[in-house]
């Protein structure tokens, strides 16, 4: 239960981030009479980019040369970026999030939009405690089903000629 006046008893809801007019004293959630939390761009970054990948239909983030980076960060067995494809602009109270996104070739992209949406605004405003004013997206491809099986067999073949090639170095 919200404990808010207005709403209905027993619904769930999440929390918004709290105004100066809705605490007694004037206080935000990010700034007190004790002291000020101040939320860095790039953990609003990570928390966004996590909450959009959570949704069904999400197939990669990130416009094309992003992608191919960070590809080859995880070939050399470097961390994924988990904010790659993610933007953000953080205020005081506020935080206005933009997307690049891949989808899934058969998912209603209105659809997957909105739930993405929904998602990164609801992660973004319970773990920070900050509104989101927006969350633009933009879709940049479509994975197609069977872009997969040809870079897998692409590979194989490769370590196929690899191996029967005699080594260099004795």
């Amino acid at each position: 239960m919200s404990g808010r006046p207005g709403t209905a008893g027993g619904a769930a809801t999440v929390p918004r981030a709290r105004t100066q007019e809705s605490v007694p004293g004037g206080a935000t959630s990010l700034v007190t009479e004790k002291g000020t939390t101040s939320i860095d761009d790039g953990v609003v970054a990570k928390i966004a980019g996590l909450a959009a990948r959570e949704v069904s239909g999400v197939h990669a983030m990130g416009a094309g040369a992003a992608r191919a980076f960070g590809s080859v960060r995880g070939m050399v067995g470097g961390d994924p970026n988990v904010s790659q494809g993610v933007s953000v602009e953080v205020g005081e109270r506020q935080a206005a999030v933009d997307l690049d996104l891949v989808a899934e070739y058969g998912t209603a992209i209105p659809e997957l939009a909105a739930a993405v949406r929904k998602n990164v605004i609801g992660a973004v405003e319970r773990m920070c405690g900050l509104e989101v004013t927006e969350v633009n997206i933009r879709v940049d491809d479509v994975h197609l089903p069977d872009q997969d099986r040809g870079r897998d067999t692409d590979r194989s073949q490769d370590r196929g000629s690899d191996a029967d090639q005699e080594p260099r170095v004795r």
